[in-house]
């Protein structure tokens, strides 16, 4: 059986990557595609398991390859995934998520009609300003961009299929477990193989 493709979106500061963080350990039918970008490594970063980090002028020339199922720019840097790894690990039978906006699930969604999307809220806005300013990595003027385009990201959750509200961490991590978990229990994910073993 191939796998499920998901998108997981977020505005910055509402907890998805540590969501999915804790979701992949706890799931090993689970991937995160891991995306291509022109933005410097953050602390902690890996290049290759976190993002693979690309110059602009490769990127541009992956695009125009057409090597991408979804680019954005976001915040002056380039995003992409890369379809060849993505179908390949689909093949392979893996549930696989994309991580990434919802310029990027407007694309996905127009090569991939059946994929399920997830959008993840803070309780928020003043909670998420709160998180932002909390991880004392960016100045003023940036985190008042991000809320700025924060705002703007969360005009767009009628587009998922599911909404998650982050208050609590581990609802949160529960309820975004129950849509992985209830999408394989779909009649249509159901192979003649696994009823067979009924009457074996």
């Amino acid at each position: 059986m191939s796998g499920k493709l998901y998108i997981v979106s977020a505005p910055s500061g509402a907890g998805k990557t540590s969501l999915l963080s804790r979701l992949v350990k706890q799931d090993d039918q689970l991937r995160i595609s891991v995306s291509h970008t022109t933005r410097a490594a953050r602390p902690g970063e890996e290049n290759g398991m976190h993002y693979h980090f690309v110059s602009v002028d490769d990127f541009k020339q992956q695009a125009a390859a057409g090597a991408f199922v979804e680019s954005a720019e976001v915040f002056g840097n380039y995003y992409g995934t890369a379809e060849s790894a993505l179908r390949e690990q689909l093949a392979a039978g893996f549930d696989v998520i994309l991580e990434i906006d919802w310029q990027g699930a407007q694309q996905v969604r127009q090569r991939f009609a059946d994929v399920v999307s997830v959008f993840i809220l803070p309780p928020s806005v003043e909670a998420l300003r709160q998180r932002l300013s909390g991880r004392g990595q960016d100045s003023v003027e940036i985190i008042e961009g991000r809320m700025k385009q924060a705002v703007s990201e969360m005009l767009h959750y009628p587009e998922y299929d599911y909404i998650i509200f982050n208050d609590d961490f581990e609802v949160a991590l529960a309820e975004l477990q129950a849509v992985f978990v209830a999408n394989r229990l779909l009649t249509a994910r159901v192979t003649t193989k696994d009823v067979e073993k009924l009457n074996a």
